[in-house]
């Protein structure tokens, strides 16, 4: 059926490299807050994760990122 070039792989790719970078920054977080030898490496993992947060950051397809950005930049001509 999808034909779509493996997408349903690419995205299982995307979703294993989302949890297994949540589980290093939760292990981070977990660590500094429970651990009397955390160092600076689970200070880097949970700041670095934190601030990730923090972008505005919109998941969309490319054709429609396109679209819109197709649209915010057409300039009307005068009188339309």
């Amino acid at each position: 059926m999808g034909g779509g070039g493996g997408s349903g792989a690419r995205r299982a790719a995307r979703w294993a490299a989302a949890a297994v970078l949540g589980a290093l920054w939760w292990w981070a977080v977990l660590r500094l807050a429970l651990a009397p030898d955390a160092g600076v490496l689970e200070g880097a993992v949970a700041a670095g994760g934190w601030g990730l947060s923090l972008l505005p950051v919109h998941c969309v397809s490319r054709d429609e990122a396109a679209r819109t950005v197709r649209r915010v930049w057409t300039v009307r001509a005068p009188g339309r």
